[in-house]
This record gives structure tokens, sequence and C-alpha cells, in this order.
């Protein structure tokens, strides 16, 4: 009889690809996922590590029983949120992450009401940049995500994941009170060909978005300062080192020193929350989808 739990730690395994990353996925020590995968070799008369320099790589017969691991504990989690369907009960753990703003903006009010609405529902949460959220709802790391993407640049999103919309984001742009375009009712990114912007770091989706909706305006963006929170970007505009796209969601309190104006073509960020097919009649699943659209109501 194969034992679940040594599967689910060959499951992390392949899809961590280290030792390491398995236990940080599984929440455990390094030792005792090296433990769960002898007892795993012990059980099945078969090899299924082999080393690989300073790590371990699956063998032919790891990889076999490693891809038979995920489509059982698919099974066995579809089983769980059928029972939890049948039985009608918000219970459980559920593990949930959101990129930074909508972890400030919708996290503190959902997850408050979570708890108080469902006191046997044990929460955890973590920002992650959406490509990280998305990744670890598919690795089953994470329950449900947070992520977003932009009116002119969806975000692809992997087989086997469900989502639903949390709300339309609107941004603008966030200027030091003296620039001269502070003023204007509305202004055009084709007008800021000259100006240095404050983004996110090189590689982050929204960092990507806005190269590449500039470049659509025919301007080469001069990329002054990185910052991940919006916070700490509209501070560098207080202090007159550039301007930033500054979304709704996440931006209050506006710093003194900084005007936002709206943008002629409106720009939205689509924010909407992601969770594996397999786990969709989980009632925990669409009590935290209620949560999140409730506290997106109050943003603004």
């Amino acid at each position: 009889m194969l034992n679940l739990e040594r599967l689910r730690t060959l499951d992390a395994l392949a899809r961590h690809g280290s030792v390491s990353g398995a236990a940080e996925g599984l929440h455990i020590t390094t030792s005792a996922v090296s433990q769960q995968l002898s007892k795993l070799e012990r059980e099945v008369g078969q090899r299924l590590l082999a080393k690989n320099g300073r790590g371990v790589r699956l063998t032919d017969a790891g990889r076999l029983l490693a891809e038979h691991a995920a489509r059982i504990l698919s099974q066995v989690e579809l089983a769980q949120s059928d029972l939890e369907a049948q039985r009608g009960q918000v219970v459980g753990d559920l593990r949930l992450s959101a990129f930074p703003t909508a972890a400030r903006g919708l996290f503190p009010h959902a997850l408050a009401a979570l708890r108080e609405q469902h006191p046997a529902l044990r929460l955890r949460s973590c920002e992650l940049e959406p490509e990280h959220g998305i990744a670890g709802v598919v690795r089953g790391d994470l329950d449900l995500a947070v992520v977003l993407d932009w009116y002119n640049k969806p975000m692809a999103l992997p087989e086997g994941l469900v989502k639903a919309s949390i709300l339309d984001d609107p941004a603008e742009v966030a200027l030091p009170v003296d620039h001269r375009l502070a003023g204007r009712d509305e202004v055009d990114l084709g007008e800021f060909a000259d100006d240095e912007w404050i983004t996110w770091g090189d590689g982050e989706f929204c960092h990507e978005w806005l190269m590449f909706t500039l470049r659509s305006k025919g301007v080469e963006p001069i990329v002054g300062h990185r910052a991940a929170e919006t916070h700490t970007q509209l501070a560098l505009v207080a202090a007159g080192l550039g301007v930033c796209i500054a979304p709704l969601l996440g931006r209050h309190p506006v710093p003194d020193g900084v005007v936002t104006v709206p943008l002629r073509q409106r720009v939205r960020r689509h924010v909407y929350v992601v969770w594996r097919a397999d786990a969709d009649r989980r009632p925990s699943i669409r009590a935290a989808v209620k949560a999140l659209r409730a506290a997106a109501e109050d943003v603004g």
C-alpha cells in the first residue's frame, strides 16, 4: 500500500526540482523530505532518486511514480472538495497569496471577515507577484491567488485553473506637484517621453506591461528607479525623482507633494482570483471569493 504523504513528498520534489524546494513547499525540514522518500523507495523496491551534482534527480521509476502521484493527489483533492461541498461547511486550511497592493487593499478586510464568519477555517496568507502566485496554485502550495493583468496585456493561465473577477482597478499617473502636467485634467502617456519613470522590478509583469505600453505610444522609456511597493514609488515621486503609474487599489493615502492625473485612454488593471479546477466545489473557495469581492467594494 503506497503511503499518501510519501507520494505527496515525491510530488513536491518533482514540482519544485529539489529537496530544499520540496521542504519549503510542504513546510517541513529537508531531513523529513529525505526520510519520506527513503521510506517510499523501500515500499516500492526501486530507486526513485539519483545524485545529480550537489542535488538529486528523479530516476525513470521516480518520474513514473511522480506522474501517478500527481493524478492520485488531484483525485484526493477532488474527493475532499466533494465531501466539503456535500457537508456545506467552510472548514479546513486555506492558503492564499496576493500581489502587494492587493494584499494591502483587500486582505485585511477579506481575511478578517472570513475569520469572523467561519471560525473553523484556518487562514494563511502571503504576498507574491502574480506569476509566482499562479505557479504556487499550480504546484498545490496555495489554494487561491489574487493576481492581475492589464486592459491591453492579458496574462495567460495554465490549464486546470479557474478564475473569478474581483474588480477592475483604474490607474492614473502620479506626478510631483510642480510637474509641468500636474494641473491637467487628463494626460496621454506619449507626453512623458522626456520623463524618468519609477517602475517595478525588471521582469515583473507590471514592469513589462509599462514598457510594452509606452513603446506602443512611440516612447522609449527612461527608467530611473525601481520599487515593488506602490507607496515606495509614490514617495520617490514626492521627492521629485520621476513619475509612476498609480492604480487605485492600495494607493491611499497619497503623500504630500504628489498629484494623480487620469489618462486620456482609460487604463485599468483586471484583478481576479485563481484556483485549481479540482477544488472548485470547496465551500471555503467560494467563501473566500465572496469575501474578496466584498472587500473590493470598499476600494476607493
